[in-house]
């Protein structure tokens, strides 16, 4: 949004807007020696563009807001339920061995290991399992709760969160990815994932859609 560049007509109606709003129109089209029809589509992409607000039988508004706070408004209504990922589980008696395994043939960077009652117990990243393999356990008999990191040190997100306050942990915890939870009477249930590829789907869709 931030990019979206105003014709010389555009800018004349968002002045026109700013300085007489609310304004009809045909008021505008008016003061601009136009026809209603000539102005209509510069209406139309300066509303849906979100630099003007239309009220029924009142007429045009300047909603007061830069390219940069759109596109603030528009990071507000991506949420996580629209962008996760199906998530990458394996259970905590699984061998160390065998995580390398699933991480390497499931492309991922991280797993969510659960325990019996399938409830989130712990995370598994790359460097955790790089760590495990240099030195000189036997892989094969490791399991990966010994390694892991466990509840409650697991930063998780739910699927209605904002993709932007995701974005924010990643950061903060300098992480690859987030498990998205439902909590249950047992514990956390896995339903998800988020990761920096699934923000980065998300924003080139927002710019795609703008």
């Amino acid at each position: 949004m931030s990019t979206i560049e105003l014709n010389k007509r555009q800018e004349q109606i968002l002045e026109i807007v700013k300085d007489n709003g609310p304004i009809t129109g045909e008021q505008i089209a008016e003061r601009l020696n136009l026809t209603r029809a000539t102005l209509r589509p510069d209406l139309a992409i300066l509303t849906m563009a979100g630099f003007l607000d239309a009220r029924p039988r009142v007429g045009y508004f300047y909603t007061g807001k830069s390219g940069v706070q759109l596109l603030t408004d528009n990071l507000n209504k991506l949420f996580v339920r629209d962008y996760q990922s199906i998530p990458v589980v394996i259970n905590e008696n699984v061998s160390v061995y065998d995580a390398i395994v699933t991480m390497f043939l499931e492309d991922v960077g991280t797993l969510f290991v659960v325990d019996q009652k399938n409830v989130l117990a712990g995370v598994l990243s790359r460097k955790d399992l790089l760590r495990a393999s240099i030195g000189k356990q036997e892989l094969n008999t490791l399991p990966v709760n010994i390694i892991m990191t466990r509840m409650p040190n697991i930063t998780v997100c739910e699927k209605d969160d904002l993709l932007i306050d995701v974005a924010k942990k990643l950061i903060e915890k300098q992480i690859d990815s987030l498990p998205v939870v439902k909590e249950t009477e047992k514990g956390f249930e896995v339903i998800g994932r988020v990761t920096k590829t699934n923000l980065t789907k998300a924003l080139v869709a927002l710019a795609t859609d703008h």
